[in-house]
């Protein structure tokens, strides 16, 4: 069965008639729908956002007192920590004074025994020196075999003469000097006006010094003035070599 659309048809009379049935809003109406928007949004905000309390304010007599006490503070630490550090740098000052007098103190006692052991060892090494220097002085080679010895034996005495004097040992040279105990060991006198009182006029052991100091002291003959001498004191003090050439 066929359903006929009917046309509807509307006027623009008819559409007014509509609008007019339905009723306009209010003032009042609009106005309240207005006022209520702010406090729903008010209401839904976070409590977050609400202003933070209000801190207390110092007065500026309150923080001028704080800041002074914190400075006062400071001082006193500053005043202590230079105290400390004065403390440090005295007790730095001691110590490298100490260890620098005990470096100079052991410098000093090592090379005291080093002389101490080289003038021992060149002490001890003198009589061979003496030994050599009689033989040349009594022996008197008188064939080519004799010659031939005495000139080994004096290239010996030479070499052990020049290793002495590496060492830093130089033989005294008294005779025409005058007497000095410090160097010299007055072992006979001669009475004679040819020289002055106290002149050496000869050695009879050789002294010998180690550097500037004296490592053997030289014997000597010294001379005496002749006046007022008894024959018993010249005779006592004649040398044994006289003696003998007078026997």
């Amino acid at each position: 069965m066929n359903e006929e659309q009917i046309p509807v048809e509307t006027s623009n009379e008819s559409m007014e008639n509509i609008t007019a049935e339905v009723p306009a809003p209010s003032e009042t109406e609009t106005t309240a729908e207005v006022e209520v928007m702010p406090e729903n949004l008010e209401d839904s905000s976070p409590q977050s956002e609400k202003s933070p309390e209000s801190t207390p304010v110092i007065s500026p007599e309150e923080a001028i007192a704080e800041l002074q006490q914190k400075i006062a503070s400071q001082q006193q630490e500053i005043v202590q920590q230079s105290e400390e550090l004065d403390s440090y740098k005295k007790r730095y000052i001691t110590l490298a004074a100490e260890f620098d007098n005990y470096r100079k103190r052991t410098q000093r006692e090592q090379k005291e025994l080093e002389h101490q052991v080289k003038r021992k060892t060149i002490t001890e090494l003198l009589s061979v020196v003496d030994n050599f220097e009689r033989a040349r002085t009594q022996l008197k080679p008188s064939s080519d075999g004799e010659m031939e010895i005495h000139k080994s034996y004096q290239s010996v005495y030479k070499s052990f003469a020049d290793s002495l004097k590496r060492l830093g040992v130089s033989p005294m040279r008294p005779e025409g000097q005058l007497f000095d105990p410090n160097y010299h060991e007055a072992m006979l006198r001669e009475y004679t006006n040819d020289h002055p009182e106290g002149t050496i006029l000869e050695e009879l052991v050789r002294g010998y010094l180690l550097g500037d100091q004296v490592l053997r002291h030289s014997m000597v003959k010294v001379a005496a003035p002749q006046e007022n001498v008894t024959p018993a004191e010249e005779e006592a003090t004649e040398s044994p070599e006289n003696n003998e050439s007078q026997n």
